[in-house]
């Protein structure tokens, strides 16, 4: 079972990096370097914690098919895969895992949920962590905590939201938003169960070299 981690100030100022630190892959098929699909299969050669695919673009017909690939591909190297906000597409094929904004989680019916193992949500605050953990998720991603090109011009909420939001939750919390191997061991020693990375599942051939800039291996 995975233990929540405290926060301690000392244990900060004193350790750089901690060893094998837990990796959510966040798809973006618009950065992968070659073939998406090539890309999701170095991805799974890396073994990142799980892939959530995050095509949220496609429309939902279109997003199945290309799920039901990733997931094939996911399988055949034991790696979880988490399907993203469209729930029939999801149930239709199995999938064991769903990853959902906040209100459509919360708007959902208890008996589609049960139909999922693994329930996550995107929250922005702690009181957003708790109505998740409350309406049954497993875990939660939390961010932005750093400035990201994906949020350009919105301010990071930074290491102290991470904190708080860790601390305000039971379930583990993974810290989401300009996750670099340079800040990940801040979130980890903030409380995070793990980061999710985007830049470094996508943009690079070699993922699992990228991973280990992160400490993974």
């Amino acid at each position: 079972m995975l233990l929540k981690r405290e926060w301690n100030a000392e244990k900060e100022k004193e350790i750089k990096m901690p060893g094998n630190i837990k990796i959510l892959c966040i798809t973006n098929r618009h950065l992968a370097v070659q073939d998406y699909f090539e890309q999701i299969r170095q991805i799974a050669l890396a073994r990142p914690q799980a892939v959530i695919v995050r095509e949220k673009d496609l429309p939902e017909h279109e997003y199945r098919l290309l799920a039901a690939r990733v997931m094939d591909i996911c399988g055949e190297y034991h790696v979880p895969c988490i399907l993203h906000g469209y729930p029939k597409a999801a149930a239709s094929l199995g999938a064991g895992a769903l990853h959902l904004p906040l209100s459509q989680l919360l708007s959902m019916p208890e008996d589609e949920k049960q139909a999922f193992k693994v329930r996550g949500a995107s929250v922005h605050s702690p009181r957003e962590a708790l109505l998740a953990q409350k309406a049954g998720a497993s875990y939660v991603t939390a961010g932005h905590v750093f400035a990201t090109d994906c949020k350009r011009g919105v301010p990071p909420r930074g290491l102290s939201f991470l904190r708080e939001t860790c601390q305000a939750v039971q379930i583990p919390v993974y810290a989401l938003g300009g996750i670099q191997a340079q800040n990940a061991a801040q979130c980890i020693l903030a409380g995070a169960q793990g980061v999710c990375v985007m830049s470094a599942c996508m943009k690079y051939r070699n993922v699992r070299k990228a991973f280990g800039q992160y400490g993974y291996f």
